[in-house]
């Protein structure tokens, strides 16, 4: 890699009742001046699937559109999962909204020094996400095995040194404080995920962010939410991605209220696949992940 890409990674924007519309403004005109390639937005744009809803996160979308490329996943709440319940009325009926507004469930793009792919995670009440944990229905996600190698063979074409980035919408690390994982059968999609190729997954979900690595070799960005609904009551974040020939690193910018803006928070590098398990953080020193 010649030269290093810069994503911007946000997520769960819940457009509806819990959006936080000065954080959705302040976004709109912070992220076109901090010379990212493209914005990557993790799922989650709505709370409830309605149009309304998607019609304001279209807006959105759109306006971002005209200063840089932008990719979009969806999220579980983006799906009308009970218009097929596992699957019965078939797949095309729970994501005909969504897809109404924001097109492929599964995009790709490329941009200088980087294909990003999009994956599925949100299937809703699907027998891929089910568990024995009633907490967990219509809310876990799961990656099928198709995705995986559908990203794999998608990773296997790019050309050296070009970043491979993997967006999906459910977190892959457990919460800071939830301790939850987002996906279903995690330890399977991990042996997955290792083997596409990807140099960094871009998630969220858990309403938390976080920057973390799979077993050494996938540097992870989770983006918090721009809504009412942070963990823990915290302030909402976004994570700045860069991915160089040596490293990935992932900058937080956290929501400052009384300032009405985003400022930088903890930093994290991780080198490029097979490093060890440690994250480096310009804020709290070196933590054993």
């Amino acid at each position: 890699m010649t030269a290093s890409v810069t994503i911007a990674h946000i997520s769960d924007l819940h457009f509806g009742g819990y959006a936080d519309l000065a954080q959705i403004e302040a976004l709109e005109k912070f992220l076109p001046t901090l010379g990212a390639g493209a914005t990557v937005i993790s799922g989650d744009l709505s709370q409830r699937a309605r149009h309304g809803e998607f019609q304001a996160a279209h807006a959105f979308v759109e306006r971002l559109r005209i200063v840089m490329p932008l990719l979009v996943v969806p999220g579980n709440h983006d799906i009308e999962w009970w218009r097929s319940p596992l699957g019965l009325a078939g797949e095309r009926r729970k994501y005909a909204k969504y897809s109404r507004y924001f097109g492929d469930l599964r995009p790709v793009m490329e941009i200088p020094g980087a294909v990003v792919a999009g994956a599925l995670s949100s299937y809703g009440v699907a027998p891929g996400s089910l568990t024995w944990n009633i907490r967990d229905v219509a809310v876990k996600g799961h990656l099928p095995r198709a995705e995986t190698d559908r990203v794999k063979k998608i990773f296997a074409g790019v050309a050296p040194g070009i970043a491979r980035i993997l967006t999906f919408h459910h977190n892959v690390l457990p919460g800071g404080l939830s301790r939850r994982m987002g996906l279903a059968r995690w330890r399977s999609a991990y042996r997955r995920l290792l083997a596409t190729g990807a140099d960094v997954i871009l998630c969220g979900h858990d309403h938390q962010e976080g920057a973390g690595q799979i077993e050494g070799a996938i540097a992870v960005s989770t983006s918090g939410t721009h809504s009412s609904r942070a963990r823990g009551g915290r302030p909402s974040v976004f994570n700045l991605v860069r991915v160089d020939d040596r490293a990935v690193h992932i900058q937080h910018f956290r929501w400052e209220s009384k300032q009405r803006g985003f400022l930088p928070s903890d930093a994290f590098s991780f080198a490029r696949a097979g490093a060890a398990k440690v994250a480096v953080s310009i804020a709290g020193g070196d933590q054993g992940l």
